[in-house]
């Protein structure tokens, strides 16, 4: 079953753009998310409909936060994108007026609504800011251990 990893890529470019003190465009963003500057500008488009980014044309332009990383969370990015749903499995319908699949029916349907609720609580909890410094922390141990193998060939 395939994924959607739509909210994961958007969190990558959110990012991005955070660790750039200049505005990202769409290309760059593009290539670093290996898809095509039209899907990105669509996906920020919708960003910033719902003030999260903004873009500037011309000459240096480019995306930019509009928002401030401590008070977003992922439910507010997953909401931006038109709040997909969060579960790929679904009912069998088939047969509507079987008594077995309304009993099934009913109970998968309680069992996702109950899984939606946890995920979007926790969604509601990790801010863009708490992301940032996971990201930066692994940077730094990134570099730590590059430094270390760097120093262990030199001897």
């Amino acid at each position: 079953m395939r994924r959607d990893g739509k909210l994961s890529g958007v969190l990558h470019v959110l990012l991005h753009m955070a660790a750039s003190e200049y505005p990202v465009k769409s290309e760059i963003l593009a290539r670093v998310m290996q898809t095509n500057p039209v899907v990105i500008r669509r996906i920020l488009g919708r960003l910033r409909d719902c003030d999260l980014v903004r873009s500037e044309k011309g000459h240096g332009g480019g995306w930019t936060l509009a928002c401030n990383l401590e008070v977003v969370t992922l439910r507010d990015i997953h909401v931006a994108l038109g709040a997909p749903g969060l579960i790929a499995i679904g009912n069998r319908n088939e047969t509507p007026s079987c008594l077995v699949e309304k009993a099934v029916n009913a109970a998968l349907n309680d069992t996702f609504k109950e899984a939606e609720a946890l995920l979007l609580d926790r969604f509601g909890r990790v801010t863009l800011a708490t992301l940032s410094t996971e990201f930066h922390a692994g940077m730094l141990r990134h570099r730590g251990r590059n430094r270390q193998e760097h120093a262990h060939e030199e001897r």
